[in-house]
Formats: C-alpha cells, structure tokens, sequence
C-alpha cells in the first residue's frame, strides 16, 4: 500500500489542520464559546485525518466510502463555520477565508480520491448505503466475487 502520509489529500488535510490551528490560535483566551468551538473545529479537522487513515487501511468499498462520507461532513463543518465565527464577533474571521480555500483544495483531491476506490472489492452493505452502484442491500455475493480478500496488490 501507498503511503497515505504522502499523498496528496492527506498532505492537505494537514495543511487545513496546521492553519486551523494557527487561525484557532487567534481567539480570545477569555471567550469561553470560542474557545469551546476550537476544541470542535481543531476535532473536524483532525477526524479527517483519522478517516484518511482509516480508509487507507482497508480494501472495502463500504468501508471506504463510510470513512469519505465522515470526512466529507467534517469538512463542510469546517467551511459553515466562517459563518458561525462571524456570529460570534470574532476580530480575524476573515482570515478563516484561507481554511475554505484550503477546503475546496482539498475537496477536488477527495473527488479524485473517491473516484480511484475499487467498486469491485466490496462485501454487501444490508443497510444498502455504501454498496457500488448498482448493487441492492440485498445483494447475495458468490465467493467468487469475495477473491479480492487475499489479494496483496496496492491501491491509491
């Protein structure tokens, strides 16, 4: 397997998280609301890192696109915020401009990423949310369809 650390959208998301961090750094220590949503903001951006991770680490299109689906909610989190930072009156909001910028970056990444998942590696999802398309929940796989499991090839 690829080194996930060293790919494209995962070197993003630190890039979101390091200026996350440093635009967090800016608010007020005596502001307890804001201090409260950077320990969120700061959480989102470090769940997309976990979720990158995780998706990384298995074969499973469900499983795969369970992870996408995590960190595509905790980035569109992310990019709502700026309003909510205005809401609140905080001083540098503008600054959370580069975090959306970084965000749409990132989002063509993931739409490059999600697009490269190998449909055919998957184990039907009964809930019937995260099967390939064209595969109802209550699809009955053939072993054939399960060879995938044992196979040591790399994916991006």
């Amino acid at each position: 397997m690829k080194n996930y650390l060293q790919t494209p959208i995962y070197k993003k998301s630190e890039e979101i998280f390091e200026t996350l961090k440093a635009i967090t750094g800016l608010f007020p220590e005596d502001d307890s609301i804001l201090i409260d949503l950077k320990g969120q903001l700061l959480g989102d951006a470090m769940l997309i890192q976990a979720k990158l991770a995780g998706a990384f680490a298995v074969k499973l299109y469900d499983i795969k696109m369970e992870n996408a689906t995590l960190i595509r909610k905790a980035a569109r989190d992310l990019t709502v915020s700026y309003h909510t930072l205005k809401m609140l009156g905080f001083e540098e909001v503008e600054y959370y401009q580069i975090i959306r910028s970084q965000i749409e970056e990132f989002r063509l990444l993931f739409v490059e990423w999600v697009a490269a998942f190998n449909n055919k590696h998957f184990i039907t999802d009964t809930w019937g949310l995260f099967n390939p398309p064209g595969i109802a929940h209550d699809y009955k796989q053939q072993d054939n369809e399960l060879d995938f499991l044992d196979d040591e090839e790399e994916e991006y």
